[in-house]
């Protein structure tokens, strides 16, 4: 799939959440989403990410948001993190690579002069009628909320 653009259906997905739920786009239907994209469980980047995402979750509600993370990362591996940080929303499991890929933000990254592919920490907000609204690329993992929320007002 190519890089997704405001305006731009988001595309459905399903996977199991951290507790081996089913999860899926049409589950949301009617309701705005902050999906995001995150590299790796339990590092420090996506801990920061995670825990702005917590301490800022009764405000999102607020506002109408339903937050899901998604990362390659597993099952089991959601489970401990969510558990560690005590995270109040849904992680969604994408070992196989699908969401990341249907999303465009499975890309070639280099650190140290080597190249592996790898997410891209992304942001996306979709509408109530299932739309992306917005789109983050540039995240802040220490204020993603803020980030989200300066950008729908």
């Amino acid at each position: 799939m190519g890089k997704l653009s405001i305006n731009d259906k988001a595309p459905e997905f399903s996977g199991v959440d951290q507790n081996g739920n089913p999860v899926s786009l049409a589950n949301y239907k009617g309701k705005k989403v902050v999906l995001y994209f995150y590299p790796k469980d339990d590092t420090p980047g996506c801990t920061a990410e995670a825990c702005d995402f917590r301490d800022n979750y009764a405000g999102l509600k607020s506002n109408g948001f339903e937050v899901i993370g998604v990362s390659v990362d597993s099952e089991k591996s959601h489970t401990k993190f969510v558990n560690k940080y005590n995270l109040p929303f849904t992680l969604i499991a994408d070992p196989d690579k699908k969401m990341v890929e249907d999303y465009g933000v499975w890309v070639e990254k280099s650190m140290y002069g080597r190249t592996y592919m790898g997410t891209a920490r992304t942001t996306f907000i979709i509408n109530e009628e299932g739309v992306i609204t917005h789109i983050i690329e540039k995240v802040d993992t220490k204020n993603s909320t803020q980030q989200v929320l300066d950008l729908v007002g």
